[in-house]
């Protein structure tokens, strides 16, 4: 494994085989820069993962927005770039899902040509749709949180109770992104939210804030309020497999470090367990 790499090695017993998950970045992180550069950055914040968002250019002389309608070439130096910095995208979103198959078919198709292993939406009323391609595609679908919306009752996926009950019946490959910043930005402490979940977790947009509040801003992990040594072992007990993402949204400009901290801490903590 390279020096950089960052995989969290999970044991669910002694006799089975191990399960594994991933701490990487957001794009979004870097969403002030070109994909080239997030996929750079990502590298120098020593992540080996990266998960990407729909609409972020390539670069300057290719501004063309990540996702399915990119084109071949775009596709390829794309693919390009990650293999020049040992990155891996494991995720993208968060996308919207059409309803309609052959157009929800479009995404699935471009995200299985790139070796994207998890799509996170927040797109609820189209899940039997969403669940008929995870199974057709062996993708994961994860239902992303932002914050619960005072003057609008009919946004629900703030809610992981309501993201439980729309995925407790459904394909095991569909579950939650647990976007743990937004949970306490919506006044629910992660853990809390975690356990109404009942290891329905996919993947993970993973932040720390500085206060348990509406107006909380990242901080490097370790430093807030979140929890993050409580989240990780949280998802350790539960199995996860997915990948948790570092999707800092503060200090745009200049976050590398505070970023590079987050991938450190989470090195740290798995190392010495």
């Amino acid at each position: 494994m390279p020096a950089l790499a960052l995989t969290l090695m999970v044991a669910l017993a002694t006799t089975q085989k191990p399960a594994t998950f991933t701490v990487g970045v957001q794009a979004y992180s870097f969403n002030r820069f070109t994909s080239f550069q997030a996929i750079e950055k990502t590298a120098q914040a020593g992540a080996t993962t990266i998960e990407l968002y729909p609409g972020q250019k390539l670069s300057p002389e290719m501004p063309v927005g990540v996702g399915p309608d990119m084109g071949a070439d775009a596709e390829a130096a794309l693919k390009t770039q990650l293999e020049k910095y040992g990155v891996d995208v494991r995720a993208f979103g968060v996308t919207g899902i059409s309803g309609k198959e052959e157009d929800a078919r479009k995404l699935f198709t471009w995200a299985k040509r790139m070796g994207i292993e998890i799509l996170n939406t927040e797109s609820a009323d189209a899940i039997d749709t969403i669940e008929k391609m995870v199974k057709e595609f062996d993708i994961s679908v994860g239902f992303h949180n932002h914050p619960k919306q005072p003057n609008n009752t009919n946004y629900k996926v703030w809610d992981p109770a309501y993201i439980y009950s729309l995925v407790k019946d459904r394909d095991v490959r569909i579950g939650s992104c647990a976007d743990t910043g937004h949970w306490v930005r919506s006044g629910i402490k992660p853990l809390d939210a975690l356990k109404t979940l009942k290891g329905r977790v996919v993947s993970s947009h993973l932040k720390d804030l500085h206060e348990f509040s509406r107006g909380g801003h990242d901080v490097p992990w370790g430093q807030g309020v979140s929890d993050i040594p409580g989240i990780l072992a949280a998802y350790k007990k539960m199995g996860f497999k997915g990948h948790a993402s570092v999707e800092y949204e503060y200090n745009w400009d200049n976050s590398l470090p505070d970023i590079a901290q987050c991938i450190g801490f989470a090195r740290a903590i798995t190392s010495s367990k």
